[in-house]
């Protein structure tokens, strides 16, 4: 099993993708966004997205999108082949796309709205926070894209402030912050333990 940057060479592959798209959204009896094989080809013809094969055989595949002039950047379209479940192979086509896009758009917020819980429980052991809608991109066009979703009529009724998805969020600024405060504590630790440590020498 490989998984790697998609490019044109996986043209071949855009139809099974949407159909494997879409017959997961009637199985699991939730949304779905279905995506047209011209869409996932650009997606392909881009770089922006990754996808998993059993020797010439479609495993798995991921995309990204961006919005807001590189400022959000989604993971969208996360799907498996029934062939291939149970595998753990979601978790990591997750994190194929996951790195990908944070080495394409290392500044970009990167989001993802799903009713999956196992994608949920991935997202969040990657970093994700969840969010309310109003944390995530206003571009209509990401909006517009869960118009051939089945819970569209619930997001509308809202004011697009909520639906059956949850939102989650992974932003590298909190990161880095996180990063910062945690190398302080480390430092206070240190210094308090080196502290201890001549005080027993001293002792002896």
């Amino acid at each position: 099993m490989k998984i790697v940057i998609a490019n044109e060479s996986h043209f071949k592959y855009a139809n099974i993708i949407c159909d494997t798209i879409a017959d997961s959204a009637k199985v699991r009896g939730t949304g779905i966004a279905k995506r047209t094989p011209e869409y996932i080809i650009k997606k392909l013809e881009n770089g922006n997205a990754v996808i998993a094969l059993d020797g010439e055989t479609f495993a798995g595949f991921c995309y990204i999108e961006v919005w807001e002039h590189e400022q959000y950047v989604a993971n969208s379209g996360l799907i498996v082949h029934p062939d291939f479940r149970a595998q753990g192979l979601a978790k990591k086509i997750k994190k194929k796309v996951f790195e990908l896009s944070k080495q394409k758009f290392p500044h970009a917020k990167i989001f993802g709205i799903t009713t999956g819980l196992p994608v949920m429980k991935i997202n969040y052991e990657l970093g994700y926070k969840p969010v309310t809608f109003s944390e995530l991109t206003e571009d209509p066009e990401f909006w517009k894209g869960c118009q051939t979703c089945k819970n569209f009529d619930v997001l509308t009724r809202t004011d697009q402030k909520m639906c059956l998805c949850t939102g989650m969020l992974y932003d590298p600024e909190t990161k880095k912050e996180n990063k910062k405060v945690n190398g302080k504590a480390f430092k206070r630790l240190k210094s308090i333990k080196e502290s201890l440590l001549l005080k027993k020498r001293s002792k002896e």
